[in-house]
């Protein structure tokens, strides 16, 4: 199941009613972690590919897991006091954590039991027998932080920002694990931290454009998205009218109308690599 993007918390009776189950959200590889007895572990990858002969230590500690329980999980990377989304990628080309990263998986769902499946269970009684399958397993496997107060939540996202977790994810309490889709049942909520950027060019027709070519003041450039709405474009076009460059093409976002003398404006930067999504343009 894949969880929809939204752009606010929602409330807990916002997702079909019978309450909300509010989780962190972590920055890793997400994987379905298979126990199978004598078998090596398997640690599917949305993709579909074996990620265990990546991270071994990720995959023995699965491995001692009773044959048959089956977790969706989150593989993680921890260093100097933080999630490290980087270590992930620097462990896998290495096949080895270096001596300061310390590996994790954390289960959010469990599917199977030995000898059954519960994905129809609604996710209450999963997050149940996934505390209970879990309770005497040692790190590196943690079940992950998990409440139905939307306040504790909330204040969970804020404390805990400085340690790289990214936002929410929540689920109607009542919700099966359907394979083929979350519909409106799995929400994620994003925090995005809103920054200064400069608008250096339009894309898409100088009189509506569709999106900003951004510089942020440590010289990244990003080009905004989703499409702008009409009234944004309005307001753009008209506050760049004076400062349209003849159109050139760029090698990264084709043709542009480059500025004059170029704009400032808020964004929000969300996720990895960011995307930068237009806020408003500053007064000076």
């Amino acid at each position: 199941m894949r969880p929809v993007a939204v752009t606010a918390v929602p409330l807990t009776d916002a997702l079909g009613g019978g309450g909300v189950q509010y989780e962190l959200k972590l920055d890793g590889f997400r994987c379905v972690a298979f126990a199978r007895g004598d078998r090596p572990a398997f640690l599917q990858s949305r993709s579909g590919r074996d990620l265990a002969p990546e991270f071994p230590p990720i995959a023995a500690a699965v491995a001692r897991l009773p044959e048959g329980l089956v977790l969706d999980a989150e593989l993680v990377a921890w260093r100097s006091g933080r999630f490290a989304f980087e270590e992930l990628l620097h462990t896998r080309r290495a096949r080895a954590a270096a001596p300061d990263v310390a590996l994790g998986l954390i289960a959010f769902d469990l599917l199977a039991l030995p000898g059954r499946d519960v994905r129809r269970l609604p996710l209450t009684d999963r997050r149940r027998l996934l505390l209970a399958a879990l309770a005497d397993v040692p790190p590196p496997i943690q079940p992950v932080m998990a409440t139905t107060d939307r306040t504790e939540a909330l204040e969970w996202m804020t404390q805990l920002a400085d340690i790289g977790v990214e936002g929410l994810v929540c689920k109607a309490s009542g919700s099966p694990y359907r394979p083929r889709g979350a519909g409106r049942t799995w929400v994620k909520y994003r925090r995005g931290d809103t920054v200064d950027a400069t608008v250096h060019a339009l894309t898409g027709p100088a009189g509506r454009p569709h999106a900003l070519v951004v510089r942020l003041d440590d010289d990244r450039v990003l080009l905004t998205t989703p499409r702008l709405t009409p009234v944004q474009a309005r307001e753009i076009a008209h506050a760049a009218a004076a400062f349209l460059g003849p159109p050139s093409t760029d090698p990264d976002h084709g043709l542009v109308h480059p500025l004059t003398t170029p704009l400032r404006a808020e964004i929000t930067l969300t996720g990895r690599p960011p995307t930068a999504t237009f806020v408003r343009l500053r007064g000076d």
